[in-house]
């Protein structure tokens, strides 16, 4: 009974062995199936440095216009807001104690010049007598001192007009520069004084304007460091026009091309970036960009060179770094790590790919290193963005290597600006 219940155990044994033979021998042709995948060819081309910049809009002079003496302040003379040219009046202190100060420096003039002709008539005299031994020498030295102090006293007489003069033309308060005006500070029927409330208004120079922005440390680097090693270049020559170009908020390109004339020479320790100044002219006095405006900057004219460019979708981002699937020429798949960095969307690769290369650009996380797949090719090519844009030549900066751009400001555009009507009001009570 034994050796039955043996032989019929056995029996069992060896038909599950055959039924798990049989089913391994089915479930093998399933892993060897191939999977349909999304694939895309590796990018080699040029790529323009296209990275924008959060930036706000400053005046390239903002200046304070104070009294310079003291006195009722009469009449305002211009709108607030608009734009005068320099050497307009904008206020008038009441003139009429200053205007007296004149006649009074004037007279003393007068008195001065009147006296230094007396003394020096009485010292032509004494020079005659002296020549005749008829006076003494205490004489003839006393009418010398005379005139000679009457000489002096006509010097200080003078400068006395001058002042008188100068005092009265401050009264009339000029723009200083070519610009926009602030808000009056002080009232007509105020009294103002150098020392005390002094301020009127402000102005500020639009023609150029600045831009004010930091690019981060790490971004500097590799613009520089791809300009030595030649991977980032401004064209064969090196002779590309290198500019800045302004977005307003509205998506609006400014229409003058900036140069950059300031590279910090320090790096912020707190925000890990380097500060920078860009200069846009504006030779129209218009409005389009305003003191104070923040708006986004693009730097033109950088290109990399031979740029390995993917599809941000291509990459998988892992604890040990980023890696893409290629596929090689049996569709078998291969986990490829690589080096990048991102921007407008794609990523450029310095190392792990040459171009050519057909890497999985969906689905990834479903993928693994020796699967086989049947790839379906897409046609990869750059964003709008990331197209290259054509230099302007009319207000760019012509140089001869980065080298200038990075390390010397350019002397301001010589532009003439044209005249623009300041409207006037006199607000005299």
């Amino acid at each position: 009974m034994k050796k039955k219940i043996h032989i019929a155990v056995v029996c069992m044994i060896c038909a599950a062995l055959c039924a798990l033979s049989a089913c391994k021998k089915q479930a093998a042709p399933a892993q060897d199936a191939a999977v349909p995948v999304t694939a895309v060819k590796v990018l080699k081309t040029d790529l323009p440095w296209n990275i924008e910049y959060p930036a706000q809009i400053v005046g390239s002079l903002e200046i304070q216009v104070r009294a310079q003496v003291g006195g009722i302040l009469k009449a305002r003379l211009f709108d607030e807001g608009a734009y005068v040219k320099q050497g307009t009046q904008l206020f008038q202190i009441d003139p009429k104690e200053y205007e007296v100060a004149l006649q009074k420096a004037e007279g003393a003039l007068a008195q001065a010049q009147s006296e230094e002709s007396r003394t020096k008539r009485d010292y032509e005299r004494m020079k005659i007598l002296r020549a005749d031994n008829a006076i003494s020498r205490k004489d003839f030295d006393d009418s010398l001192s005379a005139y000679e102090a009457a000489q002096a006293a006509v010097k200080v007489a003078k400068a006395g007009v001058n002042e008188a003069k100068i005092n009265l033309e401050y009264t009339k308060v000029l723009a200083p520069i070519s610009g926009i005006t602030g808000k009056e500070a002080q009232s007509v029927g105020s009294l103002v004084s150098p020392s005390g409330n002094g301020l009127l208004t402000t102005m500020v120079q639009i023609h150029p304007l600045w831009a004010n922005f930091s690019m981060p440390s790490s971004q500097f680097y590799k613009l520089a460091s791809g300009y030595l090693a030649g991977t980032i270049t401004l064209d064969e020559k090196g002779e590309t026009p290198l500019y800045v170009e302004a977005i307003t908020s509205d998506g609006r390109v400014y229409p003058e091309k900036g140069k950059i004339i300031f590279f910090d020479s320090t790096e912020n320790v707190k925000t890990a970036s380097l500060a920078i100044k860009a200069e846009f002219p504006n030779p129209k006095n218009q409005r389009m960009l305003m003191p104070g405006q923040f708006v986004r900057v693009r730097l033109i004219g950088a290109t990399y060179k031979d740029a390995v460019l993917i599809p941000s979708s291509a990459v998988l981002s892992t604890p040990t770094g980023n890696l893409v699937y290629v596929v090689d020429e049996n569709n078998t798949l291969k986990a490829q790590p690589i080096t990048a960095q991102m921007q407008d969307d794609l990523y450029i690769v310095t190392e792990g790919l040459k171009g050519g290369e057909t890497i999985i650009s969906a689905g990834l996380i479903k993928m693994r290193p020796e699967m086989k797949v049947t790839p379906e090719i897409q046609e990869f090519t750059l964003p709008v963005s990331a197209q290259t844009i054509a230099p302007s030549t009319a207000t760019a900066v012509n140089v001869d290597d980065f080298d200038k751009a990075l390390g010397k400001a350019v002397e301001a555009d010589e532009q003439s600006i044209e005249d623009a009507p300041a409207a006037q009001s006199a607000t005299a009570k």
